[in-house]
Formats: C-alpha cells, sequence, structure tokens
C-alpha cells in the first residue's frame, strides 16, 4: 500500500502509538507519521504509507491551525496539563479585554524559546529525556509566525483561543508566554489539530474506520502522492523530458508541457499526466549542476518505459 492519510488522533496516544497502529493495519513497515502531537493532544495527523514516507518532510511545511484552551493562575513543567504544577499566582486580569488585549501581542513574527519537554535534540539526546532527570539547558530561541489568533470564549480561569501559525511553533509554550505577559501563570489544558496546510479535519478517518475497513476500501482512504503533494504547484512533462528523467536528467523550463510561473527556489512537483514523478526545487541559476532548470529532491518510481 502506498499513500497519505489523514488521521484524526484520539487523546491519549503518542503520534508513533498511531504509527504503530497503522503497520499492522497495512502490514507494513513503512509508515512515518508528518508533523508530532503530543498524547494529549487531539486531531489531524498525516501519515504517509509505503513510497509516501518518502514526502513526509514536505508534507510537514503547511503552516497549522490548532484550537487551545489554557488555564490562568498555574504553571506546570510540561508548560500542559499532563505535567507536575511547579508555580501558581492567581492574581491575573479578570477584565476580558486585557486579556484579549494581551493574547492580541502575540500575533506575526516572533522569536519562542522551545519548552524543555519536547523532541528538539541536544548533542544527539531529546531534551525531554534531560528535563526527565532534573536537567534543564538553555534553548535557543526559534522564529515562528503567528498570522492569526482569535479568542473564542473566555470562561476564567480559562481562556479558549485558535492560532494559525507557521510549522515549529509549540502552542503550549504559547500558552505559557500569555499567561506571564499577564502577570501570572498558564498551561494548555487541550488542543486540537484542525488543519495542516490545505488538509482539512473534515477529511480525516479514525483508527477505528481504519480497522474495520475491507482491505480494498483501505486503499480507498488514501491519497495519492500527487494528492498529498498538493499544496506544491505541479509542472507536467514532455515526453522526452519524462525519457530524460529516467537517467537523471532534470528538465529545463521549456520541457514543461504546461504554462507554469515559477519563482526561484519554488518546490515544484514534476508529473506525466497523473503520475507523481519527482519532487524538486526551481533553480535556473544554480551552477553547481547546470543541466535542467530543477534540481532535483526525490525521484519516485518512474513508468515503464515503451518499447
Amino acid at each position: 500500500m502506498n499513500g497519505v492519510l489523514v488521521i484524526d488522533k484520539p487523546g491519549g496516544m503518542t503520534s508513533h502509538d498511531v504509527v504503530r497502529k497503522i503497520r499492522r493495519i497495512c502490514g507494513t513497515r513503512r509508515v512515518g507519521h508528518a508533523g508530532t502531537l503530543d498524547p494529549m493532544a487531539t486531531g489531524l495527523l498525516l501519515v504517509a504509507v509505503g513510497e509516501a514516507t518518502r514526502i513526509v518532510e514536505y508534507l510537514m511545511e503547511g503552516e497549522k491551525t490548532y484550537r487551545a484552551t489554557l488555564q490562568l493562575g498555574e504553571a506546570t513543567d510540561t508548560q500542559d496539563a499532563a505535567g507536575k504544577t511547579v508555580a501558581s499566582n492567581e492574581h491575573y486580569p479578570r477584565d476580558e479585554a486585557v486579556i484579549r488585549q494581551a493574547i492580541s501581542t502575540f500575533l506575526g513574527q516572533q522569536q519562542q524559546v522551545p519548552p524543555m519537554y519536547s523532541a528538539i535534540k541536544k548533542n544527539g539526546v531529546p531534551l525531554y529525556r534531560l528535563a526527565r532527570q532534573g536537567v534543564e539547558i538553555e534553548r535557543e530561541p526559534r522564529y515562528i509566525n503567528v498570522r492569526q489568533l482569535q479568542v473564542l470564549e473566555i470562561d476564567l480561569p480559562r481562556v479558549t483561543f485558535e492560532v494559525v501559525c507557521s510549522k515549529g511553533t509549540y502552542v503550549r509554550t504559547l500558552c505559557h508566554d500569555i499567561g506571564l505577559s499577564l502577570g501570572t501563570f498558564a498551561h494548555m489544558t487541550d488542543l486540537r489539530r484542525i488543519r495542516s496546510g490545505s488538509f482539512e479535519l473534515n477529511e480525516a478517518v479514525t483508527l477505528k474506520d481504519l480497522e474495520q475497513a475491507a482491505p480494498e476500501i483501505l486503499a480507498g482512504m488514501m491519497l495519492s502522492l500527487a494528492e498529498g503533494l498538493r499544496d506544491y504547484p505541479v509542472c507536467q512533462l514532455q515526453t522526452e523530458a519524462v525519457q530524460k528523467l529516467r537517467h537523471g536528467i532534470p528538465p529545463r523550463a521549456d520541457e514543461f508541457s504546461s504554462s507554469t510561473t515559477l519563482d526561484e527556489g519554488e518546490v515544484v512537483v514534476l508529473q506525466d499526466r497523473d503520475q507523481t514523478l519527482a519532487i524538486g526545487r526551481f533553480a535556473p541559476l544554480r551552477t553547481r549542476e547546470t543541466r535542467g532548470d530543477i534540481e532535483l529532491f526525490k525521484v519516485f518510481n518512474l513508468p515503464v518505459q515503451e518499447s
């Protein structure tokens, strides 16, 4: 089986737990997920099966939309409800306008310090392992972008909001930082991912759906490589360019059979009709490889050459 599954992850499971279940259901070890969700989090998780595991890094690139709830007045060591309380302060603003104003200041590009309880590695060791040993190290801040941030409900001490943010944003850290901006503490009590790139939660299937599906139905639940890469522009190749690609020669822009306007450095999917052949970057000005106008990243199983 090959393709991308859009899963509605239940709470109480790690993303790798989902991968293990799908390995068993699909009968293959070639399964990987794109964009980790913590055990307490629910919602959209993209899972690649078979040949589609080669595009996991591209599935992770799009911005994400989350619905989250924070609780004011209490900090935990993990910045969410799964952790231990490490500080408390109930002297936070009760005025909704003040709370909304503070949250609005987190819009836009900013630096965020990743939490200790994260999979980021230091000298090859995940930070969460160090955190469990009581070790805390300095973390470099990372640039993130919060494009939209809307307060949905205030029911103190809890605040529910929806956020559209860039890849790599820690929403529990956002909750923690909002608390500090209000002169108190906060931690995340609920998180649901409702969008990743152009993939919406209403496209998702549950693990129960997969377990109960007959093999032919299961295959129909998977998105093709082309559908999995739908967030990238597509260039259709002429027949001669397809044959040259077979020999590792990237195509020139004048060998595209469709008129596609590309920007220098843009990631593009190369296709022959409905078959995905490769993914690469439009780089006509590169000097290291002078053949063609595409810097190839991945070449997939090419169609059988006709004699």
